[in-house]
């Protein structure tokens, strides 16, 4: 049987639609509108990060258009909730109903004592937390630790041993996590004060059909991909990712395609869409699933992109808080940018077009820069002359 064969703009579009970008945008995005857009990320990845926006809240807008930060903070916090974190990529938020699919991984923590270090086992420590917070409810690590103080290192903070109890028992599943507060601290409580009843009475699927879950998930967030593109999506082990793309292909939920200037055996979910166009107009966050997975974005858009936050700036090629620009189908242009909250400004510090970008790619960017600044609270949008795009940007913002 010949193999569907897809050009790599098809795939783009394939992608593209899975992703979101085909839904209309509503005038005002409701919570229905939210709740579509994330069936169809299947998660948004939480990030400290604040020089523009939290990295959750990114993902919507670029789908959604200007919407109401309330809804998430709805969605995720209040009854009935729609959304909780986990280490679903890796912190994320995920629909509730992923919670029983993620118990295997929750007894995977639980044995091997942590995701990444073994952690010691602290037997009192955490019966004691978990008592402290059935009695206190939702609290922080802050609230219920002896208040040492901690010492800066690198770029982070020492954990106490209260935090890294707390968060191996919310890897494990014996805590959830409630909200966070204005300080984007962790606010922890019971999974029973969290998620809804419904979702906590749910039986744990087998091993087997958890992975094809996972699988079929992100397969269905993909649109198009490859092996490693479904496992990174939820982060699994690549062999049983392996297996599950193999029982989904049999079952027909996946065909195997082939895509002009991809080496490797490829799989296009068997509902996704394969539109004449794709007409968006949207900045990706730098931990938006379009482009997480480099090696797919550069593949997919011949687009090479690397987050440069972690590099000294001397070292850093485009700038620290660097968004693509999806104009239609392709991704041209990027821009490093910083919300200067007290001024009231969005600062654009650098902007560079792709090669072969179109001759509108200033004029496009500079009305969804005004769109962002809007939904920001930000009153202008100022121009720094850096990057090749800069003056053609600059003019633009002067004309509008």
């Amino acid at each position: 049987m010949n193999r569907q064969s897809l050009s790599k703009a098809q795939a783009r579009r394939v992608a593209l639609a899975a992703q979101g970008f085909l839904d209309p945008r509503h005038e005002t995005p409701t919570m229905r509108t939210l709740s579509r857009t994330l069936a169809r990320t299947g998660v948004l990845q939480v990030d400290s990060v604040n020089v523009l926006q939290r990295a959750h809240y990114m993902p919507l807008y670029s789908r959604m258009g200007p919407y109401d930060v309330e809804l998430l903070r709805r969605a995720s916090e209040q009854a009935p909730r729609r959304m909780v974190e986990y280490w679903a990529h890796v912190q994320a938020f995920m629909p509730v109903d992923l919670w029983p699919v993620m118990r295997h991984r929750m007894e995977s923590y639980r044995a091997k004592r942590g995701k990444w270090h073994v952690m010691a086992a602290k037997p009192e420590l955490e019966e004691s937390l978990l008592e402290e917070v059935r009695e206190r409810g939702a609290s922080t690590a802050r609230d219920l630790d002896d208040g040492l103080p901690r010492a800066k290192v690198h770029w982070g903070w020492n954990w106490s041993d209260t935090r890294m109890v707390l968060d191996y028992l919310f890897l494990v599943g014996d805590l959830a996590i409630a909200r966070r507060n204005s300080q984007f601290e962790v606010v922890y409580d019971l999974p029973e004060r969290v998620l809804p009843a419904e979702v906590l009475a749910q039986p744990t699927p087998s091993l087997a059909d958890a992975n094809r879950e996972l699988v079929r998930r992100a397969a269905r967030a993909h649109g198009v991909g490859t092996a490693q593109c479904f496992r990174d999506y939820y982060r699994m082990p690549a062999k049983a990712a392996a297996c599950a793309i193999v029982e989904l292909v049999d079952a027909g939920e996946l065909l195997p395609v082939t895509v002009e200037g991809w080496d490797r055996s490829v799989y296009l979910h068997r509902d996704a869409r394969l539109p004449r166009r794709v007409a968006a107009r949207a900045l990706l966050s730098p931990f938006d699933p379009v482009v997480w997975e480099r090696a797919r974005a550069e593949a997919l858009f011949d687009f090479r992109y690397r987050i440069e936050i972690y590099v000294p700036a001397p070292q850093r090629v485009h700038g620290y808080y660097v968004l693509p620009f999806l104009l239609g189908d392709r991704i041209v242009a990027r821009v490093d940018l910083k919300a200067d909250r007290s001024a009231r400004r969005l600062v654009v510090k650098a902007a560079y077009a792709e090669r072969d970008a179109p001759s509108d790619v200033a004029e496009e960017l500079s009305a969804e820069l005004r769109s962002l600044a809007g939904w920001l609270g930000l009153g202008t949008v100022q121009v720094d002359p850096r990057g090749d795009l800069a003056p053609a940007l600059a003019s633009c913002q002067r004309a509008s």
